[in-house]
């Protein structure tokens, strides 16, 4: 796909991250593209391409490096909120994340992309919801020309990453589809390929505002 952009990138090395940037690499006429995390990836050397190690926790370590940028990613989150404290929790998949758009709204970044999951509500009584719900707002508040909010519900991924649990669920879920019909389509699992597909597609489309993205706008993605 042909396109002009220049993209910084938080959370490459996660699951979905990873996917997203599998199909980016893929594009051409992208002008620069920034990999900002605790590794550097493994990647071929490219021109138009910078990987920097940096702290999640503190701007100083990376806010110089965002400059002329038009878009930004984060994918950046916690594969398994149950396996850290609260206080964990929210530093990273809020603070983290929070800090981040504001380096990006500062220099200048027009669109925002944010992983985020379904059913997120600031007032929801599940930590887990009430905190990305939260999130979401105060990123609202920082008014970017356009910001992008995916909401997947179950991501499928190749392999299993977390035990029993996930690896239950990975077999089941896909077999429920069938009945989540109507409203109840968003709650339908999509494969991790797929998912960050659309995360890289959604920046070939245009758009302005804040826009929720679910199930059927992933679908839709993939064949843009």
């Amino acid at each position: 796909m042909s396109m002009s952009k220049s993209i910084v990138f938080l959370g490459a090395s996660g699951a979905v991250g990873a996917a997203a940037l599998d199909t980016i690499l893929r594009f051409s006429g992208i002008n620069k593209l920034l990999l900002l995390g605790r590794r550097k990836l493994n990647l071929a050397d490219s021109g138009n391409l910078d990987q920097q190690i940096i702290d999640i926790s503190d701007p100083a370590t990376y806010e110089a490096y965002i400059t002329d940028f038009d878009t930004a990613i984060c994918t950046l989150g916690v594969g398994e909120p149950s396996k850290i404290s609260k206080a964990d929790f929210v530093k990273i998949d809020k603070t983290a994340v929070l800090d981040f758009a504001k380096a990006c709204k500062t220099n200048g970044v027009k669109h925002f992309q944010l992983l985020s999951s379904v059913g997120v509500n600031a007032a929801s009584k599940s930590f887990f919801l009430r905190t990305k719900g939260e999130l979401i707002e105060a990123l609202e508040e920082l008014k970017f020309d356009r910001l992008s909010i995916f909401q997947p519900s179950m991501i499928l991924t190749p392999t299993n990453r977390y035990g029993l649990s996930q690896a239950i669920v990975l077999k089941v879920w896909p077999m429920l589809d069938f009945l989540l019909q109507g409203k109840a389509k968003k709650y339908r699992g999509i494969k991790v390929e797929e998912l960050g597909k659309a995360i890289a597609n959604n920046i070939l489309t245009a758009g302005a505002g804040t826009e929720y993205l679910q199930y059927d706008q992933f679908k839709s993605l993939l064949s843009k």
